[in-house]
């Protein structure tokens, strides 16, 4: 197998000690290529650095998560611009709206949002278009609403991390986005109905991520003494997918792989 994991915090600080070893693990349970996620003024220079430091492996996101809205300001839209000349930034985002912690106040979240969907629609009109990089949580009303707003002047669009229900999931795949599933599907607490869910995603709309280090898969065993979540651990996510869905670990790992490359345009 040949896997793509879409969501990787690869420049967060619990890497710091080991990056080297952490892509070394990954690569030897056959992840090939990664998506480095970009969400603030601070990491998005760190992931486009880290997505240079192996071309052909890794790429990065650039964009403002709503938990950070508050730092958008004029300085942050000119410094996304100029990361997004760079083409190791495959995707805006990672961008959306959380009303589940409301670590920005909502306004600021919407005004984050609106002006990175402004910056994927500037992308799209100056031929440079880009995908956009999603995050909704408890917020699918103004979510919808906003990317409305934006319809036939963005590019394609993916779900990051889905969790949400079954009216949401079918908003999503009614508008052509794809749906990133993580381990979350893994939690009995909490993911037990994506075990249903996942049968209803197009496999050309189906991509697969850890977003690490958070959201270690609860089924791994034997479970990592310092509970961090790797992309080594991605082909556990891909097999309970795969059983979820019905189908071989091979046909859910070549899917979710040929729908990663052409999401994001990575090279054959």
């Amino acid at each position: 197998m040949q896997l793509i994991d879409i969501g990787l915090n690869l420049s967060h600080d619990s890497f710091d000690r080991d990056r080297d070893a952490v892509w070394q693990r990954a690569r030897d349970a056959g992840v090939a290529h990664a998506i480095l996620t970009g969400a603030s003024r601070a990491h998005n220079p760190k992931v486009l650095a880290l997505a240079r430091s192996r071309p052909g492996e890794w790429f990065a996101t650039a964009g403002v998560h709503p938990h950070h809205a508050v730092e958008y300001t004029e300085e942050c839209d000119a410094e996304l611009h100029a990361l997004h000349a760079h083409p190791e930034v495959v995707a805006v985002g990672e961008c959306g709206l959380d009303y589940f912690r409301d670590f920005s106040p909502r306004p600021a979240q919407r005004r984050a949002f609106e002006r990175q969907l402004q910056l994927a629609a500037d992308l799209a009109a100056a031929g440079n278009p880009k995908p956009l990089f999603l995050h909704q949580r408890d917020a699918h009303a103004d979510f919808l609403a906003m990317m409305r707003a934006f319809e036939g002047r963005i590019g394609p669009a993916v779900v990051h991390c889905f969790t949400g229900s079954r009216e949401e999931l079918f908003d999503y795949l009614d508008r052509d986005w794809h749906i990133g599933i993580t381990g979350w599907l893994c939690d009995e607490r909490r993911g037990q109905h994506l075990r249903e869910l996942v049968r209803n995603i197009p496999a050309q709309r189906l991509m697969v991520e850890t977003d690490a280090p958070y959201l270690l898969p609860r089924t791994l065993t034997p479970m990592p003494k310092d509970r961090r979540n790797e992309p080594a651990f991605l082909p556990h996510i891909v097999a309970e997918l795969a059983r979820d869905r019905g189908e071989a670990v091979e046909v859910t790992a070549a899917a979710t792989t040929a729908t990663a490359r052409a999401f994001f345009r990575l090279p054959a």
